[in-house]
């Protein structure tokens, strides 16, 4: 399966959750690493883009092409799962015990998740901490300027 990451340009060469780590996400609190990445090119683009407005759309982003072996053991969370306004923002603190508990118990490889953003699609969260880890390998960085025409303002 391919996924894909969108990020700035200097950390675009290595599959780290520590970007994720340092202020939390949706899907994990402050100080837990957890690598988030899209099943599509579109999606990436739509979850970075709603953290930015026309004043300060990024020029050095990257979109990074990630290969991972289908073998690898995956958990989806379906939406009935879900509390009513997981999808809120600032994201619901009960919504970080989803990928808190997928990073710590270690028992799968990867966290298939809806997507807040794109209602229908799904982010694929990958923990970098489990032993499969290692056989997830980047194949491809390119340069992906942001249309400024997707941002307010």
């Amino acid at each position: 399966m391919e996924v894909f990451r969108l990020c700035k340009s200097k950390f675009s060469g290595e599959l780290s959750g520590k970007g994720a780590a340092i202020m939390g996400g949706r899907w994990n609190s402050p100080g837990i690493e957890i690598i988030y990445t899209s099943s599509n090119r579109s999606l990436t683009m739509a979850e970075v883009a709603v953290h930015f407005n026309a004043a300060m759309v990024p020029v050095d982003y990257m979109m990074v092409t990630i290969l991972i072996p289908d073998s690898l053991s995956v958990k989806k969370i379906m939406l009935k799962e879900l509390p009513e306004n997981w999808n809120c923002f600032p994201p619901l603190s009960v919504i970080h015990h989803f990928g808190d508990k997928f990073v710590s118990e270690k028992k799968y490889c990867l966290l298939e998740v809806p997507s807040a953003v794109t209602q229908g699609d799904y982010n694929i969260l990958i923990n970098p901490n489990h032993p499969d880890y290692k056989k997830i390998k980047i194949k491809i960085i390119e340069k992906f300027p942001l249309d400024r025409r997707i941002f307010k303002g």
